[in-house]
């Protein structure tokens, strides 16, 4: 069985919607952001980069939300989720996935950044009108990516789309504006899905823990 290292409203829900989605039994351990357990020795063994989410294997760990998804869908998913390896259309999945946690959500981590994330003395306020500006552009070709798809490749659902999917509700809840009716379509269909919703009550629920 897998375990899955994560905090509620973090990446981790990446990680825990893929396996709800497929269909694979894990455990859920909470590491307490607010009270800095991510950067214990413990966990630092885990992830040495002392970040979520991680997912414990009976081969060894892996981290990196993007690459987690890619490694489940490979060896799990049947090729329902996953274009098969050397199909132009794995390069067109591998390719929206770079595009997605390089330009889309970067700027949403530079604004998490510098809201809170950061030591106060290390924040620039002014980053976030420039990381706003940043977003609403890729943002832009995102919405061409995506044109009348119901989703981004294939049009088929695939892990890019658990990926997108979270970053646009990270965006919603960053009260940035989708401003692409296609994208806002888009957002409610994806975030709508049965897997997405039960990943994200396992993970709130170990808010009151």
């Amino acid at each position: 069985m897998y375990t899955l290292y994560g905090y509620p409203r973090t990446r981790s829900v990446r990680v825990a919607w893929a396996l709800e989605e497929i269909g694979i039994p894990y455990s859920y351990h909470a590491v307490n952001l607010k009270a800095g357990e991510h950067f214990s020795e413990g966990f630092r063994k885990i992830n040495p980069a002392g970040k979520i989410p991680a997912l414990l294997t009976s081969e060894g760990t892996l981290s990196e939300s993007a690459a987690i998804l890619t490694f489940l869908a490979d060896k799990h998913g049947l090729q329902e989720f996953i274009p098969a390896p050397g199909s132009f259309s794995r390069g067109l999945y591998e390719q929206t996935m770079s595009f997605l946690v390089t330009e889309l959500e970067q700027p949403l981590w530079a604004i998490a950044k510098h809201t809170f994330a950061l030591p106060a003395e290390k924040r620039l306020p002014e980053v976030i009108d420039v990381a706003q500006w940043e977003f609403n552009r890729a943002l832009s070709v995102f919405s061409t990516m995506l044109g009348a798809n119901t989703f981004l490749v294939d049009n088929s659902f695939s892990m890019v789309d658990v990926v997108a999917g979270h970053i646009l509700s990270w965006a919603r809840a960053s009260k940035l504006d989708i401003t692409h009716d296609n994208v806002a379509s888009y957002a409610d269909i994806v975030l709508s899905r049965e897997a997405y919703e039960r990943a994200w009550r396992k993970e709130v629920a170990h808010l009151s823990e």
